[in-house]
């Protein structure tokens, strides 16, 4: 790889498009090119290291009896309505057309297509278990691609189908996973945490989800460190609050609380106007707040749906875009207010809600509001509140949801002690399934007592395009990329500076000497750009070893510099090759050995840990 031929053209000022230091420095270094908006080129050296991570996915998937096939791109309708997903997957599915009229999808998930070829394969319990897996390019219509690599249009992930004849050899099938994707990710390098997942539109029980610990990615997820409990806040399970006594609460009563559209403005009113009698000021935390949210059914119907929760607390979008899928929601607009006009905005109460109300809107509690429990809330008409007015006393609603926000200092759900809050980056999804696709498209074999059953699945993916930007994100430093040694385009960046032939004869020698020694090697070989800019170069590029070839060797030696650490010394001329493989095969012994380590078992949401998710 000689960056005088090399494909390579790199940047100095960051791209306009790039919003995250990772994916700028990606694009800068020219290891990925913007095609269109969530669409990337991979060139020569972005290839490369797309390579490693596939080759590390294939040699953990391989490990635990995965067999390896591809499907297509392109995909045939029909299997996508046999599991209504051609219609849940709403705008987020590439739909198409042949020239015959034949609607056709860009395959955004392949649990359709890898239960149909198990069915026309296999018929008996003989052949099961079974593990199968690809690597391949999905596709999603994302509404605003972002992120680069990490949010797309087009991306490449591993996805691996376990299937087996009951429950248990599922559990056993996901646990092999579990296992093999704590490799996977001990070994690409960057800290992950393993947490409790919502399944959304996948469907299945038990799921959990790898996350890199990153302070740019998209999915908050909260710990609690007394028990090691970890989970994505959208699965994060706020348990019902207990019953209180409701016998001395004071019947409900409407005051006037004139300009109080928001909950600040009506604990205002409500301390001036209607002072507590205990003495206590009001606060948000005794506002029930009901905001009216419009969902879009996959189908296109649209339905109002009204949430009730403590009005110090506000509904989190993720949350409830995991309860309400495969709908869809939006905020209520003008028009949809101008719909359903006994909603007085600013002032909605339970009074016009629920399924027995005019309304006709349904409506759902935050579990934390309890049975029993005293609210100040709208009174459904401008400029007036109801105060005391008491869940099952005076109002009901339709059930709950889990669709608040959650915040640091929450208690956990197993009560072990309070939650903080961290983010990441979603590296892998585990789910197991059950029995839904296979239902849905009569997969089932025969048992050993020759009766048909249902075959039960598990899926597993691996975002094997979006590690390499994880990685980017997590190891890069001011200067540049910093890739860990398993995932760079080369062992070492050998760099030639100044005019002097001596140099380059050296430095050409060096490079023959290092890649007949077994190591991948970049040679600066560029004779006329000077050494700030090649050294500025190799800093972009991240490879881990820096050798420079320069004035020293007058007097026979040279410069070897560690990017990660920015350690530099010289090295005797004779010795540099010997220098370089002692450091390289010191990586990779340090790295057999932790592959090779008996997982310990640990609490979940350790990063790295392994243990049961029960």
């Amino acid at each position: 790889m000689r960056l005088s031929t090399l494909f390579l053209r790199t940047l100095r000022e960051d791209p306009a498009d790039a919003e995250l230091p990772g994916h700028k420095l990606l694009v800068r270094a020219g290891y990925i090119r913007r095609a269109a908006p969530g669409v990337y080129t991979w060139l020569p050296l972005g290839l490369k290291v797309l390579r490693k991570v596939e080759a590390i996915v294939r040699e953990e998937m391989d490990a635990i009896g995965g067999q390896e096939l591809s499907f297509p791109a392109l995909l045939p309708r029909e299997p996508y309505e046999a599991t209504n997903r051609w219609t849940e997957y709403g705008d987020n599915l590439f739909r198409l057309q042949d020239r015959k009229g034949v609607d056709m999808l860009l395959g955004p998930t392949h649990e359709e297509m890898f239960t149909l070829a198990v069915k026309d394969m296999f018929s008996s319990y003989k052949e099961l278990p079974l593990t199968l897996y690809q690597i391949q390019t999905k596709y999603r219509d994302e509404a605003r691609p972002r992120a680069g690599l990490l949010r797309g249009r087009e991306f490449i992930m591993k996805d691996s189908y376990s299937f087996d004849v009951d429950d248990a050899g599922l559990e056993a099938a996901y646990q092999r996973h579990r296992a093999a994707y704590v490799k996977i990710f001990d070994r690409l390098g960057f800290d992950y945490v393993i947490v409790y997942a919502d399944s959304g539109a996948m469907g299945g029980s038990a799921s959990e989800e790898f996350l890199a610990v990153s302070p740019v990615g998209e999915d908050t997820f909260v710990r609690c460190e007394a028990s090691g409990y970890a989970a994505n806040v959208e699965a994060v399970v706020v348990p019902q609050a207990a019953p209180v006594d409701a016998s001395s609460t004071p019947a409900a009563r409407v005051e006037d609380t004139p300009d109080s559209p928001t909950i600040q403005t009506l604990v205002d009113q409500a301390n001036a106007m209607h002072p507590r009698a205990d003495g206590r000021e009001w606060t948000a935390a005794d506002t029930l707040k009901n905001v009216v949210v419009m969902l879009t059914h996959p189908d296109g119907t649209k339905e109002p749906l009204a949430i009730g929760l403590p009005g110090d607390r506000d509904v989190d979008d993720k949350r409830l875009e995991a309860q309400v899928a495969p709908a869809e929601w939006a905020p209520f607009e003008e028009e949809d207010f101008a719909a359903y006009p006994m909603l007085a905005k600013g002032y909605i109460g339970p009074g016009v809600l629920g399924l027995e109300k005019a309304s006709k809107i349904r409506y759902l509690l935050d579990p934390s509001v309890a049975e029993g429990s005293a609210w100040v809330t709208g009174a459904d008409e401008h400029g007036k509140h109801v105060f005391d007015l008491v869940l099952g006393r005076d109002f009901t609603a339709d059930g709950t949801i889990q669709a608040a926000e959650i915040r640091e200092g929450d208690p956990s759900p197993d009560g072990a002690g309070p939650l903080t809050l961290a983010r990441g980056i979603e590296m892998g999804h585990i789910f197991q399934l059950g029995r839904k696709y296979a239902e849905a498209l009569d997969l089932k074999v025969l048992d050993e007592n020759g009766k048909l059953v249902t075959v039960t699945m598990g899926s597993y993916g691996v975002g094997v395009s979006r590690a390499v930007a994880a990685v980017a994100e997590a190891t890069h430093d001011e200067i540049g990329l910093c890739w860990p040694r398993a995932l760079s385009p080369a062992d070492v960046h050998v760099v030639a500076t100044g005019k002097d032939q001596d140099v380059f004869d050296y430095a050409e020698g060096l490079v023959a000497e290092l890649e007949t020694s077994g190591l991948e090697a970049i040679y600066d070989d560029r004779p006329k750009v000077s050494p700030g800019v090649k050294f500025k170069d190799a800093e972009l590029l991240g490879v881990p070893t820096i050798v420079v070839v320069g004035r020293g060797l007058a007097d026979g030696t040279v410069e070897i510099k560690d990017r990660r650490s920015g350690e530099r010394r010289e090295v005797p001329v004779g010795q540099v090759v010997d220098e370089v493989l002692a450091e390289v095969r010191a990586e990779a012994r340090l790295a057999e050995v932790a592959h090779a380590a008996p997982q310990a078992e640990a609490t979940q949401g350790e990063a790295g840990s392994v243990t049961d998710p029960a």
